[in-house]
């Protein structure tokens, strides 16, 4: 069986056990959260069992306990990887309180559903000279790691145990903008003949956020390194293209129209 340590991501126990998801959820209720599909599948991924342990007001060892008896193998040896303390940003202390945009998505996520287009949403209608005040019972990892790839800063504060508060802001414009994409057809046209024999398509036209984006990733990860993988899409997907270039996938986009989006995606 797998070895696990505090560094471990909580997706790579849940695809080792099925049992690991109710041994998880049984250690507090805030990861109750788990049992909304999408909400796991956007959590678990970009989720270490040591930053669980803060958002569940547990202890690395409570996971331990927990998951040994189902065949894990732990490694208690290797030290958390901590986040460096970020100070209070010195503008927030003259920040006015017609400036910030309070958004408070605890009785969504208490209703089993998924807040992540209305934060987007949110975030994308901000004027410049507006901060998100997003108000929490975690602090919301994988979202800060997102925003940040889009070049946004973030501030949590605790405020108790069912607390958060998580600031976002853009030193520049906080207004998201959208990436400037030249539609190069010479290029285009040479990566489709190089893989004309090994095209896998996705359409994922229809799908609400973030499905699309975890759909894309999801077969990413299903195919053959050698395949390129076509994308029908109905915009550019903003959020998804930071993702792609840490996994080291090279991509081109073709806007067909306003709600027409060809992404050709390929390993570098």
């Amino acid at each position: 069986m797998t070895t696990i340590n505090a560094n471990t991501k909580i997706s790579n126990i849940l695809k080792q056990s099925p049992e690991a998801l109710e041994a998880i959820i049984s250690i507090s209720s805030k990861f109750n959260k788990l049992r909304n599909p999408l909400l796991r599948k956007l959590i678990a991924s970009r989720t270490s069992i040591a930053t669980a342990s803060g958002i569940g007001g547990c202890s690395v060892n409570d996971f331990f306990e927990k998951l040994k008896p189902l065949g894990f193998e732990i490694d208690d040896n290797v030290v958390a990887e901590t986040k460096t303390s970020v100070p209070r940003p010195q503008f927030m202390e003259n920040l006015k309180e017609e400036n910030i945009v309070e958004l408070d998505v605890r009785p969504i996520l208490d209703g089993g559903k998924d807040p992540f287009q209305l934060i987007l949403n949110t975030v994308n209608d901000l004027k410049s000279s507006q901060v998100l005040k997003l108000v929490n019972s975690f602090e919301p990892t994988p979202l800060i790691q997102i925003l940040e790839k889009k070049g946004f800063k973030t501030y949590s504060e605790t405020m108790s145990d069912y607390l958060v508060y998580t600031y976002f802001y853009n030193t520049e414009a906080i207004k998201m903008a959208e990436p400037i994409v030249k539609n190069n057809k010479e290029d285009w046209n040479h990566i489709l003949e190089n893989y004309k024999n090994n095209i896998v398509y996705v359409d994922v036209r229809e799908l609400e956020a973030p499905l699309p984006m975890l759909t894309i990733l999801e077969e990413l990860d299903r195919i053959n390194p050698e395949k390129l993988l076509f994308v029908y899409h109905k915009r550019i997907p903003v959020f998804l293209l930071p993702e792609l270039q840490e996994r080291k996938f090279d991509y081109l986009i073709n806007e067909i129209s306003d709600n027409e989006v060809h992404l050709l995606i390929f390993k570098k």
